[in-house]
């Protein structure tokens, strides 16, 4: 999610987070001792999704350069990733109408039209993918909510 945000591009970030781990991991293997793993990790993600930029010939400027990794961008990028895990393990047809409805803005009515379905289907669907998204993120009773939703 971090290199999400920089890359603007799924499979870069993937990419790019996948080099990231196999750079350390080779560090690892070389026994390089690495003080604290996971800001060593981000780090490394942020400089790899900038080099990426850098190379698409992307105009960089110091106001696009996210900051130096800090407490709040990994516990909002371990959340981000929680709640997509969470909405991932959704059933697909319940999945679907959610996305269509909260990351799309799609309205009930337009859901049913658009997929074939009852408008009470949608309702349905969508009470369903709220109870097991809650009972997923709301482990520690704790509210959960979909910010970038």
């Amino acid at each position: 999610m971090y290199s999400l945000r920089i890359t603007e591009d799924v499979e870069v970030s993937e990419d790019v987070v996948q080099d990231s781990f196999v750079m350390i991991w080779n560090l690892l293997l070389e026994e390089k001792e690495i003080e604290n793993l996971q800001a060593y990790l981000y780090q490394t993600v942020r400089n790899k999704s900038l080099t990426y930029l850098r190379n698409q010939n992307k105009y960089l400027d110091e106001t696009y350069i996210p900051e130096l990794v800090d407490e709040k961008d990994i516990d909002t990028s371990i959340r981000d990733a929680k709640i997509w895990k969470a909405i991932d393990s959704l059933p697909a047809k319940c999945r679907e109408i959610f996305l269509l409805s909260k990351r799309d803005g799609l309205s009930n009515e337009e859901i049913s039209e658009e997929l074939g379905i009852s408008v009470k289907t949608v309702k349905n669907q969508m009470t369903k993918a709220f109870s097991r998204l809650r009972e997923s993120l709301d482990a520690n009773n704790k509210p959960f909510f979909l910010p970038f939703l």
